[in-house]
């Protein structure tokens, strides 16, 4: 299946798994994604991720991370910048969001990142995304 928006299935992918209490999601191998997945990771929102298959068939097996009372680590997401509107942001712009508990994800000259490294290193970039 060909998507318009990678980055947006992924992520939709990994929301309805964890929506209906799936342990592991699969998505289709990019460096993007596999830059997305290991910020995610490195914030605690997603656990582990390991690439499996060959050849074209490449995919991240992600496992789904849940809080104590079984509810999934991520209970909504928004697509900030899409491919028909792109969303940029100053370093002086990042404040917290969702009163700290939740995460925009970057992107950056310096690579992928959450807006509280973006903003220790003040560094602007494009919001891919908000997670909470």
């Amino acid at each position: 299946m060909i998507t318009s928006d990678p980055i947006s299935d992924m992520l939709i992918r990994i929301k309805n798994a964890g929506a209906v209490g799936k342990p592991i999601v699969y998505v289709p191998v990019s460096r993007l994604k596999k830059d997305i997945l290991t910020a995610l990771q490195k914030e605690d929102f997603v656990g582990n991720f390991v690439e499996t298959g060959k050849g074209v068939h490449k995919s991240f097996e992600v496992i789904i991370k849940y809080g104590n009372d079984s509810t999934p680590l991520i209970n909504e997401l928004k697509r900030i910048s899409k491919l028909s509107c792109r969303v940029y942001i100053k370093s002086k712009d990042l404040h917290p969001f969702r009163k700290g508990f939740g995460l925009r994800l970057l992107s950056t000259p310096s690579g992928i990142m959450s807006d509280r490294e973006a903003k220790k290193l003040n560094i602007g970039g494009e919001v891919l995304f908000e997670i909470y």
